[in-house]
């Protein structure tokens, strides 16, 4: 029921930027003085258009949703969905729903946003087409893709990115086809494309630049592309993504200024040509500029609501900075990263090994930063874009900007201006959380709540998090240890929460219990969970993983690879001694025994790699996991075989210990050994896991650790059989999987653990906690899934091409050198110029 003792308040459209007016004018009228009615032609109330990637990943249309419609009907809003205004009479001030509706007003909000840009190619209408914009669209692409093998995104900005990996999320061989010859042209720049491309095409997306798309040809349903230079890309089905086109035939019809381009033209105050019209968001122009982002539109949203309620704001154009995660790779842009001029120093950092790119643009005179582009690791981002709209003078060294802050002394307590802008979205400052914070609100969940910052793109919250950890301290508080800024949980929170629901994705996982677009603390951490409990190729996690995870290889001081094949026990046989041999000759590869009873390889390039382990495989070698956080080795002496104090046959055991746990992926890596005997040879009390044997069975000992803080193991059971020696280190591996805390190693966590040995006991041999059934299910459960993944990538060409330096060239990096030294070869130092 309309109140028409209030002002008239008629809001056409209700994405986005419609709902964060109604939102702020609420919040703004505290006098009562308006009735807002909303038009809506989607069936629903409005919903995050920026998160839609996440319908494909899990979320539901519940979890987009801005604002219920109770929201609404608490606020005394008029919310008609499915409806659209066809006629508005701005000389007696009112309009006319298609439904017949017709209402005045006082004023008008123009919210209409945009529609998908559809290139005229010949053939863009047939079957098999899709914008992608609404939900419906993500319905009918979903639909689509049941029946596609491949499908083809046009367009390489940010949201034909997204579109591709909505295809990728249904399983769909992607292509993305862009008429530029860079991806994000009005982003980043030549060399951030081609390190974003390279990032792209190793997810197994095909990426083509500078195509110009002639036809789409099929009979009735679409079949391929034809490009001008003559050609054809097969797909069956295809996503538009090429832009947007401000939606303003309504403000046409009725005369209002319009640009030559489109879009309604608005001054300062958001007015059109009508002063009773506003336009905010995507259909409106300002300065011959449609701004495509949602932060530009929220502002737009607070110009309007605050002159209805008395307030002097003005709308002056808008940063264009952004930062999210296009497929799992961080892409941040700032300022004006295209500044050009004799007054325009760089700093850049290109690291083409781990696909970082990351460029800083400041003002030789002022001494202020500019702008950015970061690529492959934007975790500056939330300190960079403050500075840069600040006018901060940078520091003395700038590459310091580029780095890690916690490498720098005093740098974690470093603190921007009250001033320094916090969430570009909202247009929230550093001083403002603060304030929330003083006022009662704890966390980031209250924080957003009360400020609005971190509800956009949510960019921002890892900025949220340092403020507010810092007001915690200062406060004398203790600050919870989360896992990180996205989740407001454990490690051990999330890895029960995966366990249980069983899920299999990252972006689920992030989707669903955390907040933001992924950092490089969560993404390694969940990727280890995933690996745990999923026991999946790790390499389709690829784009969340540590460089070594990438390469399925350690890295080394110089930037080549070091190469350590799995030789269980200890015991290797001449065949593949002497292959290690050949092959280490033909790389010319640095050889070395290790403590751990294995032969290592050092001083491979990344492009060697997969010829090196096909030779490996060939001789009946497996991936040593060296690179990851899992089993290691397990040790032995040569037990009752061969010597005679031996009492048992520890080789054989050792053997089996570690075919059984290897590739278990854990919070930290994992060692073990089998001593045949009480004189301990195989060292089995200094690892996470031990074995002496007795003359009656074994005995179990536990949380050992050598490195910098050793520690003795625990004497955990006695005088086992193997049936039960190998059931109690399945319950204690899975509990420790399970309760560990990301990169903590047996020993600090039985050292934390609450009741120690005595309780871990309780839980791990009587089952006190009734668990140990499960425990023992998801051992077996990876034993039984376990495959190497040197073996699976070998027989992977779409993996197998991302091993190579460079991603425009088969070049080698020459920049890896080594120098002679005691028959063999070590590295050239890469900043001093001499060996190390």
């Amino acid at each position: 029921m309309i109140n028409q003792t209030k002002k008239q308040i008629i809001v056409l459209g209700n994405g986005m930027v419609g709902y964060k007016f109604c939102e702020k004018l609420v919040a703004k009228d505290t006098k009562g003085q308006y009735h807002i009615t909303v038009f809506g032609e989607e069936p629903r109330p409005a919903y995050d258009r920026v998160q839609l990637s996440a319908y494909f990943s899990g979320k539901t249309v519940e979890d987009l949703t801005m604002a219920p419609f109770e929201w609404y009907e608490e606020n005394g809003i008029d919310l008609y969905v499915n409806e659209k205004v066809y006629e508005v009479n701005r000389e007696e001030k009112y309009v006319v729903s298609e439904k017949g509706r017709k209402l005045y007003y006082d004023a008008l909000i123009m919210a209409t946003g945009s529609i998908p840009f559809i290139p005229p190619i010949p053939g863009v209408d047939k079957k098999g087409v899709f914008p992608y914009r609404t939900i419906e669209d993500l319905n009918d692409i979903m639909a689509y893709a049941q029946s596609a093998n491949t499908g083809v995104v046009i367009g390489g900005g940010l949201l034909g990115l997204e579109a591709a990996k909505a295809l990728v999320d249904l399983k769909v061989k992607t292509h993305v086809v862009e008429f530029a010859p860079r991806l994000m042209p009005r982003q980043i720049d030549q060399t951030g494309s081609d390190f974003l491309k390279r990032k792209i095409e190793d997810l197994g997306v095909s990426v083509h630049l500078s195509k110009n798309t002639q036809s789409i040809d099929g009979d009735g349903a679409v079949q391929a592309m034809r490009f001008a230079d003559e050609t054809v890309l097969e797909t069956d089905m295809i996503v538009v993504s090429a832009g947007i086109k401000p939606r303003d035939d309504v403000a046409r019809a009725i005369k209002l200024e319009v640009g030559e381009r489109g879009g309604i033209v608005i001054d300062s105050q958001c007015r059109t040509s009508d002063s009773d019209i506003y336009a905010i968001g995507e259909c409106a122009l300002y300065n011959k500029m449609i701004y495509g982002l949602v932060a530009p539109g929220y502002q737009m949203a607070e110009v309007v609501a605050s002159s209805l309620v008395g307030e002097e704001k003005e709308f002056v154009g808008a940063d264009m900075s952004t930062k999210l995660k296009l497929m799992g790779v961080d892409v941040g842009s700032f300022g004006n990263p295209f500044a050009e001029g004799d007054h325009i120093d760089a700093v850049i950092m290109n690291n083409s090994i781990n696909g970082v790119y990351k460029k800083i643009l400041i003002d030789r005179e002022s001494k202020k930063l500019v702008g950015g582009i970061l690529i492959g690791d934007a975790s500056q981002y939330g300190q960079l874009l403050p500075l840069c709209q600040a006018g901060t003078p940078v520091p003395e060294i700038p590459e310091t900007l580029l780095l890690d802050r916690k490498l720098f002394a005093g740098a974690e307590d470093a603190e921007l201006p009250d001033s320094a802008g916090v969430c570009s979205c909202e247009n929230i400052t550093k001083g403002e959380i603060v304030e929330a914070y003083k006022a009662g609100a704890k966390t980031i969940p209250d924080l957003k709540k009360c400020t609005k910052a971190g509800t956009g793109c949510g960019g921002c919250v890892p900025l949220m998090t340092d403020i507010l950890n810092q007001e915690i301290k200062k406060a004398g508080g203790e600050v919870k240890q989360t896992l990180c800024s996205c989740f407001n949980r454990s490690r051990i929170e999330l890895a029960e929460i995966i366990r249980t629901e069983k899920i299999r994705n990252y972006w689920e996982v992030l989707g669903r219990y955390g907040t933001g677009r992924g950092c490089e603390i969560c993404k390694p951490a969940v990727a280890s969970i995933l690996a745990s409990y999923q026991n999946e190729y790790i390499l389709q996690h690829q784009n969340i993983q540590d460089t070594n995870d990438q390469f399925l290889a350690n890295i080394q001081k110089n930037g080549s690879y070091s190469v350590v094949p799995r030789v269980p026990g200890g015991e290797i046989k001449p065949e593949q001694l002497i292959a290690i041999g050949e092959i280490a000759k033909e790389f010319d590869l640095y050889t070395k025994i290790t403590g751990g009873q294995r032969i290592d390889m050092f001083g491979a390039k990344v492009e060697q790699l997969p010829a090196i382990w096909k030779k490996l495989r060939d001789v009946g070698l497996e991936s040593g996991h060296a690179y990851a956080k899992a089993l290691r080795t397990v040790k032995s002496c040569v037990g009752s075989t061969w010597c005679r104090f031996g009492v048992q046959d520890s080789v054989g055991l050792a053997i089996r210990i570690e075919n059984r746990y290897k590739g278990l992926r854990a919070p930290h890596k994992i060692k073990s050994a089998v001593s045949g005997c009480s004189r301990e040879c195989a060292e089995a009390q200094s690892k996470d896991f031990g074995v002496i044997a007795t003359d009656k069975g074994y005995n179990l000992y536990i949380c050992g650790n050598g490195g910098m803080k050793p520690q003795h193991a625990k004497l955990f059971a006695e005088d086992l059989d193997e049936e039960a020696l190998i059931k109690y280190i399945d319950r204690f591996l899975m509990f420790y999987v399970r309760t560990a805390d990301k990169l903590m190693r047996t020993a600090t966590w039985l050292n934390k653990f609450e009741g120690g040995i005595k309780r871990l006991k309780e839980i791990i041999i009587e089952d006190a906690l009734g668990i140990c059934q499960e425990l023992e299910e998801e051992m077996a459960y990876h034993v039984a899934t376990y495959e190497c993944e040197w073996s699976k990538t070998l027989n992977d060409p779409r993996m197998m091409n991302k091993f190579k330096p460079f991603i425009n060239t088969v070049e080698t990096d020459e920049t890896i050198k080594f120098v002679p030294e005691r028959g063999q070869k070590k590295p050239l130092d890469p900043i001093a110029g001499v060996s190390a």
